[in-house]
C-alpha cells in the first residue's frame, strides 16, 4: 500500500482510523495488482488507470465510495453524483461487514464505467465491463 494512505489513516481520528485501516487492508486484499494513492485529497484505487474504489472522511464519519456503484444493485448503498458512483457511510468500524465489502469489491471489478476518459468524452460515461 502507499505509504501516503498509511499517513492519510493515522491523521484520523482513532474510530474513523479503525475503519479506514479496514477498509485500506480489505481493499488492498481484493486488489493487490491496483495502483492506490492519495487522489484529490483521499485514498483511491486504480485499475488500468481508472478510479474503482476510494474513501474520504468526512464530517459525518467514513465515506466508501465506488464510482461505479450504482450499478452493483445493492442495498446497502447509496447513490452519489450526478454520475454511477454510489457510497456506504461509516461511523465505528462495527458497521463495516467485510462481507459486504467483499461482494461489493468483486463487483467493482467486473463493473466499470470509463471514468479514466470521461473528460475527454466531455461528461459521458461509458460501460468497460
Amino acid at each position: 500500500m502507499n505509504p501516503e494512505i498509511t499517513t492519510y489513516n493515522t491523521a484520523q481520528a482513532l474510530a474513523d482510523q479503525a475503519v479506514c485501516d479496514l477498509l485500506a487492508q480489505e481493499i488492498c486484499k481484493h486488489f493487490p495488482e491496483a495502483e492506490n494513492k492519495i487522489w484529490h485529497a483521499h485514498p483511491v484505487w486504480f485499475l488500468d488507470g481508472n478510479p474503482v474504489v476510494g474513501y474520504s472522511k468526512l464530517k459525518g464519519g467514513v465515506r466508501l465510495l465506488f464510482w461505479s456503484g450504482q450499478s452493483f444493485d445493492e442495498a446497502g448503498m447509496k447513490a452519489e453524483g450526478s454520475f454511477k458512483a454510489a457510497e456506504a457511510r461509516y461511523t465505528d468500524v462495527q458497521q463495516v461487514s467485510v462481507l459486504d465489502l467483499a461482494r461489493w469489491l468483486t463487483k467493482a471489478r467486473d463493473i466499470q464505467w470509463d471514468y479514466k476518459n470521461i473528460v475527454k468524452r466531455k461528461g459521458k460515461l461509458e460501460r468497460l465491463k
